[in-house]
């Protein structure tokens, strides 16, 4: 059970930072949060991914942290998801260019480590011990995330100064429940998901399905151009399918005549 462990490090006085990128989970799983975590422990979070998330996303997570009258950052990369395309191409153009299943540079580049960096500012800062990362991570998702635990000690980040911890508060939930626990309270959800879209980050994901790219492509279709533009300067597919954006959304009819 991990309820006595989160009690446990709640008397300890740890931050629980909620990961927060404007979508359906990350919302859920910062209710879910709330409920448990006093709110002076706890910090929204939300990974800025510049041009390449949906238009209000920041704002959202931000709309959402303030209802619940708790303190919000922003962590921004370095870099952007282009400039790691077009440096790797730059580097060695025999090497896929974009971040792969495998290889997802744009979660650890541009999500994780920025988080780590500002969380660690944070806490130092407002003198907290434990830090525990809340995920808005679903079984029901993959075969991959149900295999996750729960609860589980990160290794990669705990020092001799620091423990982290990681936790799925909304793990077992099912997307009805998303979307019950989210239309019980003021904030609304993102308008994409209004538009269409089953979930919710880069409006072109390396993971996304065909039905998210076309909402994606009829909304922003400069972005949808400068991946496409991107794509053809590299040779590689930035989808996991290894097929061209154009492919997926206008149809393989198009990308020949292309």
């Amino acid at each position: 059970m991990t309820e006595p462990k989160i009690q446990q490090l709640i008397e300890r006085g740890a931050l629980f930072v909620a990961n927060h990128s404007g979508g359906k989970d990350s919302m859920a799983c910062l209710i879910e949060l709330a409920k448990h975590v006093p709110a002076s422990q706890i910090l929204v979070v939300h990974a800025s991914l510049g041009a390449a998330e949906w238009p209000g996303a920041l704002e959202k997570a931000q709309e959402h942290a303030k209802h619940l009258g708790l303190p919000f950052l922003v962590a921004r990369a370095k870099k952007s998801l282009f400039d790691m395309v077009e440096r790797k191409f730059e580097r060695d153009p025999s090497v896929v260019s974009w971040p792969t299943s495998a290889q997802r540079q744009c979660t650890s580049d541009l999500k994780r480590d920025p988080i780590v960096r500002e969380v660690r500012a944070y806490a130092n800062e407002h003198g907290f011990g434990p830090i525990v990362n809340c995920l808005g991570i679903r079984a029901e998702e993959s075969t991959a995330r149900a295999k996750r635990p729960e609860f589980s000690v990160n290794n990669r980040e705990t020092n001799s100064v620091r423990s982290w911890y990681e936790w799925l508060p909304i793990h077992d939930l099912k997307v009805k429940q998303v979307w019950a626990l989210i239309d019980s309270q003021p904030v609304q959800r993102h308008y994409a998901y209004l538009l269409g879209n089953e979930r919710l980050s880069c409006v072109f994901c390396i993971m996304a399905s065909k039905n998210d790219l076309i909402t994606g492509y009829t909304h922003n279709p400069r972005l949808f151009e400068r991946y496409t533009a991107l794509e053809a300067k590299t040779g590689y597919a930035m989808h996991v399918s290894k097929k061209r954006l154009q492919e997926l959304v206008l149809g393989p009819g198009y990308a020949q005549a292309a």
